[in-house]
């Protein structure tokens, strides 16, 4: 991931305008190590920080056409762009990136090219002819992207808040699947797929079109020009996510640069769940396999840091942020740059455990719709930013557009949970992979009960969150939150925490509304609480928090760990031809 800052339309073309945006920019540095732009039209500004994955001798940004009368700067990959490089024969390109179709794509259809880009990516776009301006944010907001407006009339786009926060009256999210034009002065609708009016569907389940796409999916993403792996928490999202890497990367590109055997990474509290399963699974694939353990206390020493990066108070998102920002530093410390994930599987396959109580077919569908769309503010915004924070790319398959079309055109009768007919959670992705002759994973893995990124890399993990929560707010603090935080007031003492930091780093009222609120067990939508009416009186995001379901609920506690951190000893040096990475 890169990191993009544009300050379009300021009235102010002065060296203090320039220089102060290239400080605003900086604070984007993190996501982007490798190479800085500044682009200057008048009072339009365009700044890059570069993460180079394809094309890293000569793809910096901005990008141009051939009279560089169109200029880009963008965040993202562009998974089809030799396929676009075809259909725009006659133009000549300055870089092998794949972001560079973008402005050549403009002169050619106008605005409504958005939908031909197959991939992530956050992108502004100045045309110097008459100075009109095109932003535009990917279907489901894999990319961060925020939008703000200055008193002078300017509008501002950064891939994080803290780009623009300082500077602009006014900031929000920029909606996923969206386009903003200078020329109509608002939002449109790019992304229109069938399932987003939440119909209900009725395409027959067949598991084979559902491995094709998914298998489609994860291929398409071994583009890179740099060194890669995958994450693997030894659930089923990942598990399957590295078991079709390891098959198909021999051959591919990547594999002739940086050879055919597969990294995977892993992050956990010592003896965790995740840790356990994902060594059977790097063991069963043949992965090169590295293990990165936290204690508690590694964790709560980090969540400033977390909160700073993430730009959330919300508490799952920290939960999960921690751990997976503290294993991208490791990552990255081996000379990795790009790691495939398994993010948006149980949004699409009703994954999560409180869909055990989904009412009906009907009701299951609609709330794996309101779970993707609300994405772009949970997993797509952690997994984007704990990696970015130490300039890793993360790349997520089951977020794929083609993907989610297949995905949710399945009637939803064969995604709902029948525990007398053997049908747990997710048993259509489960079923599409359970292969006799070639199988995919071990039987136990393929059908291994779904454990939330925060509780499986230790349960203790959340436990000891909240009892250092409770060491530093009072009940007094509690009992006057209402007053302090009228908006999304925190009910709990660990959601108050985390509060009182965010509020110290974005203290504007712009930046506490980016952040979603309401009611929610088990990762649930609000409407989904009304499923069972004892979540009512249980509302925490844990997995563990449905009742019933899993298989290590509440009662049945896990003392904190308070081991020494290490990595273990036995990792792995990564070697990679042609270049060396120091262990």
């Amino acid at each position: 991931m890169c990191g993009i800052l544009a300050v379009l339309g300021c009235s102010d073309d002065s060296q203090a305008k320039r220089v102060r945006v290239l400080e605003l920019s900086r604070r984007l540095k993190h996501r982007g190590p490798d190479w800085s732009g500044l682009y200057q039209h008048g009072d339009c500004y365009l700044a890059h920080q570069r993460l180079a994955i394809i094309d890293p001798a000569s793809g910096d940004q901005p990008l141009f056409n051939e009279d560089k009368s169109i200029v880009v700067t963008v965040n993202g990959e562009i998974y089809n762009h030799e396929e676009l490089r075809k259909k725009l024969a006659h133009h000549k390109f300055r870089t092998g990136s794949d972001c560079d179709v973008i402005a050549h794509l403009y002169e050619e259809y106008g605005e409504d090219f958005v939908d031909m880009l197959d991939g992530i990516f956050s992108f502004v776009l100045l045309d110097t002819r008459d100075n009109s301006f095109v932003v535009a944010r990917d279907a489901i907001g894999v990319t961060s992207l925020y939008i703000g407006w200055g008193l002078d009339g300017s509008v501002w786009i950064s891939s994080e808040l803290k780009g623009l926060n300082d500077d602009c009256e006014h900031f929000e999210s920029f909606p996923p699947g969206h386009l903003y034009s200078s020329k109509s002065g608002g939002f449109r609708r790019w992304y229109n797929p069938p399932w987003f009016s939440e119909a209900i569907p009725s395409v027959p389940y067949d598991p084979l079109v559902l491995r094709r796409a998914f298998e489609n999916a994860v291929t398409k993403r071994l583009m890179t020009d740099v060194p890669f792996g995958v994450l693997l928490s030894g659930g089923l999202d990942s598990s399957l996510v590295a078991s079709i890497t390891a098959r198909y990367l021999a051959g591919t590109k990547a594999a002739k640069q940086w050879g055919a055997q597969l990294h995977s990474f892993c992050v956990g509290l010592e003896g965790s769940p995740d840790l356990k399963a994902a060594r059977e699974v790097a063991d069963y694939l043949g992965t090169v396999h590295h293990e990165f353990h936290f204690t508690v206390q590694d964790g709560i020493d980090a969540i400033e840091d977390v909160i700073y990066h993430i730009e959330t108070y919300d508490v799952t998102t920290i939960r999960a942020s921690t751990p997976m920002f503290l294993m991208s530093r490791k990552i990255k410390s081996l000379g990795v740059k790009m790691v495939i994930s398994g993010e948006g599987s149980d949004e699409i396959f009703g994954g999560y455990l409180y869909f055990h109580k989904a009412p009906d077919k009907d009701e299951f569908h609609r709330e794996t719709c309101r779970k993707i769309k609300a994405l772009h503010q949970y997993d797509c915004l952690r997994a984007n930013k704990a990696t970015s924070a130490w300039g890793l790319e993360a790349r997520v398959p089951f977020l794929d557009k083609e993907f989610i079309n297949v995905a949710m055109s399945i009637d939803p009768e064969a995604k709902m949970i029948k525990k007398d007919e053997g049908r747990i959670e997710k048993w259509v992705l489960r079923r599409a992979f359970d292969d006799e002759e070639h199988p995919y994973l071990p039987k136990h893995i393929l059908y291994r009960q779904k454990e939330q990124f925060s509780d499986g890399v230790g349960y203790s993990w959340i436990d000891g969150l909240k009892a250092h929560a409770a060491r530093h707010v009072t009940d007094k603090m509690m009992f006057n939150a209402s007053f302090i935080f009228p908006h999304n007031t925190p009910t709990t003492k660990e959601a108050y925490y985390y509060r009182m930091i965010f509020e110290r780093f974005f203290p504007q009222n712009s930046a506490r509304l980016t952040v979603p609120g309401g009611a929610s067990v088990a990762c649930s939508t609000a409407k989904a609480v009304e499923w069972d009416a004892a979540w009512k009186n249980n509302l925490d995001p844990s997995g563990r928090a449905a009742l019933g379901v899993h298989l290590s609920a509440y009662d049945a506690e896990t003392p904190l760990s308070n081991k020494p951190s290490k990595v273990i000893d036995s990792i792995p040096r990564m070697d990679f031809p042609g270049v060396a990475i120091q262990s």
